[in-house]
């Protein structure tokens, strides 16, 4: 499965309980079509201590969330944008801007 956002990419959830919430996209994980998103979908793990360096306890961290409940948002119009592909003339492929036509990566 294609994604159409990657790792570092600044996004905003579109659905969801963390609706409306904007955050940078951690880990995209292609084969389950999913991404990991910093501050979203907050879960509680209970974590046994493993070793001196790393006690136990209950800790938050984020879950996956379905890739189609997040959108990339635009570097130069600081909107949310759907992302059209561009072949160039050599044959590399860029991200773009459905809104302004400006190129992503």
């Amino acid at each position: 499965m294609k994604l159409h956002v990657k790792a570092k990419d600044q996004v905003i959830v579109i659905s969801g309980q963390d609706k409306g919430t904007k955050g940078t996209v951690v880990t995209a994980l292609p084969k389950t079509g999913k991404v990991v998103v910093e501050g979203v979908n907050m879960v509680t793990k209970h974590q046994k201590p493993r070793g001196q360096g790393m006690p136990g306890g209950i800790i938050k961290q984020e879950a996956a969330i379905d890739a189609s409940n997040v959108m990339l948002v635009c570097k130069k119009c600081g909107r949310p944008a759907r992302v059209a592909i561009k072949v160039n003339a050599d044959g590399s492929k860029t991200r773009i801007c459905k809104k302004c036509h400006e190129q992503i990566d």
